[in-house]
């Protein structure tokens, strides 16, 4: 399959998309998100016991919930995105590892799971208009967390 260099273009500014939202989750600069997703965005994280909702909900979600979390790294693998004209589609492999405040001591545990994501070019560049968790995988995640 030849791509036209718009097309390749908008692969590569997607992809850019995708790593920033990871470095925001990690840096826990939540409200930066509103430059990843569109204003109607609807987030899905309750695969993992997590929220699911618009942009400005889940932003709130994540300003309590990852309070427990000092340290995560979400790293992307295996971005497969499909562009037609200005609407795309995504699915993106994640190695999440979290280490989780326990009071005294912590405890690291890893998550391994999926965003099926849909893409909107719009006037500001590209943003998701819709991410969902898809679960694979969980290691050493505390009993308690049930999930």
């Amino acid at each position: 399959m030849t791509l036209s260099l718009q097309e390749m273009s908008d692969r590569f500014e997607i992809q850019d998309l995708l790593y920033h939202y990871a470095d925001i989750i990690d840096q826990k600069k939540f409200d930066q998100l509103r430059d990843v997703f569109t204003e109607d965005a609807f987030i899905d994280y309750s695969v993992y016991g997590g929220a699911k909702g618009n942009r400005e909900e889940i932003i709130a979600f994540l300003k309590e919930a990852m309070t427990i979390f000092p340290n995560t790294h979400h790293m992307n693998a295996n971005v497969q995105i499909t562009v037609d004209g200005d609407v795309g589609t995504g699915r993106v492999m994640c190695f999440n590892p979290q280490e989780m405040n326990l009071g005294e001591t912590t405890e690291t545990f890893m998550l391994g799971l999926w965003y099926v994501d849909k893409y909107q070019r719009t006037e500001a560049g590209w943003r998701m208009s819709e991410r969902v968790e898809e679960k694979c995988w969980k290691f050493n995640v505390p009993d308690f967390m049930n999930i």
